[in-house]
């Protein structure tokens, strides 16, 4: 088959696929991976993004890729490894903007259970602490946390305003502090401030530890990476030259970067599951 016949096919393919995946947005396995989708999302900060979002942008960079890579190197097999990389690429930045994003909450929150201990101390209620975050709090937390203070104006109800703070937030550490204050609040618990200020020197521990650990592993971790994006970086430069890549439209040649994006998928896979911390998963929510 010729390669622009191949890559118009393709395309067309997956045109069909996401016509299909929107028009019909119900079916059991779609909405059970958009499900596992939506938490990402939101630990990630794009509340406002849905999963059908990070699907069409999949779709547009695997096939815009395969356009590229295709119109310069002239090798069909070539430009769909390259499209299948970029398709996964906004899934994986959405996954490591989660991760970044717990990192920096992590090292928040300290700081912020010493502002609400500090307030409850003084006497402060627990609605008029937290909406104080929202003043004089962190400035990546003080959205969250002026939102809570609006919908405690409005309505008066501290209940449904701490849910969508929590939802908000969409952090383990949030969920643990959230509960807490729930059940003061319900109970009228008299060591609140005891309580925060013993957390807060958990989470410090923990800060600390995960900080020497990270540092240590993260010369690694670099290399790992590098040998991993190596071999394909490599096969990026020798595309620009056409001859050079023509032998991978053999058989032969489609085993060889068939094996390679396997090895390199199970290695990489496994380099992040051994480098991996401990992840605290929301249990509270």
């Amino acid at each position: 088959m010729p390669p622009v016949l191949a890559a118009a096919l393709l395309g067309a393919l997956l045109g069909l696929g996401l016509l299909l995946l929107v028009a019909d947005p119900a079916p059991r396995s779609h909405r059970s991976h958009t499900s596992r989708m939506r938490p990402t999302l939101a630990e990630a900060g794009l509340s406002t993004v849905t999963p059908i979002h990070v699907l069409v942008l999949s779709a547009a960079c695997c096939l815009g890729t395969l356009v590229l890579v295709l119109g310069v190197s002239a090798s069909f097999t070539v430009s769909v490894v390259f499209a299948l990389l970029a398709a996964a690429a906004p899934w994986s930045y959405v996954r490591s903007r989660s991760r970044r994003r717990h990192t920096e909450l992590r090292e928040l929150w300290p700081d912020v259970i010493d502002n609400l201990a500090s307030a409850v101390r003084a006497g402060l209620s627990l609605p008029e602490a937290l909406a104080q975050i929202g003043q004089r709090g962190p400035e990546q937390l003080r959205p969250a946390f002026a939102g809570f203070a609006d919908d405690y104006r409005v309505s008066g109800r501290f209940g449904p305003a701490i849910d969508r703070l929590k939802s908000e937030l969409a952090d383990p550490v949030g969920d643990r502090i959230v509960e807490a204050l729930r059940l003061a609040r319900d109970v009228g618990g008299h060591d609140l401030g005891r309580l925060l200020r013993s957390l807060s020197l958990f989470l410090r521990d923990d800060l600390r530890t995960r900080g020497e650990i990270a540092s240590r592993q993260s010369w690694t971790v670099n290399a790992a990476r590098l040998a991993v994006a190596a071999p394909w970086v490599l096969l990026g430069l020798l595309a620009l030259r056409p001859q050079a890549v023509a032998a991978y439209d053999s058989a032969a040649g489609l085993a060889v970067l068939g094996f390679g994006a396997a090895v390199s998928v199970i290695a990489y896979r496994l380099m992040l599951r051994i480098a991996r911390l401990p992840v605290e998963r929301r249990v509270l929510q």
